[in-house]
């Protein structure tokens, strides 16, 4: 039961950090984007973190299970790639240009 709710408390924070905090730093009016971007990749960045850091005090401190520790090994895992990559993506260093190429060739062709 407690993998169960280790689980869901995750899955919740992934939707949260994902679509619930860049709704919130983004301001917009009609269909134009008012804020700045910068606050929902600040917004996202700091959420991953600190889902990343809970998930492993949890499996440090929190869990004596072998089971539940290692479910918070892995979401510690999956929180700590998605940080790095959100990181890359917000220095420059991750683009998907490639995506759109691909893209746009299957939508020419098909």
């Amino acid at each position: 039961m407690q993998r169960f709710f280790i689980t869901i408390a995750n899955c919740a924070v992934l939707t949260f950090v994902f679509i619930g905090a860049p709704e919130v730093a983004g301001a917009r009016f009609l269909h134009w984007q008012i804020s700045s971007v910068s606050a929902a990749h600040a917004l996202t960045l700091w959420g991953l973190l600190f889902a990343t850091a809970g998930n492993a005090c949890a499996a440090l401190f929190l869990f004596k299970g072998s089971k539940e520790r290692k479910l918070c090994w892995a979401w510690t895992m999956v929180f700590g790639a998605l940080l790095g990559a959100e990181y890359a993506f917000v220095r420059g260093w991750l683009h998907f240009g490639w995506l759109r190429q691909i893209l746009l060739w299957l939508q020419k062709h098909f």
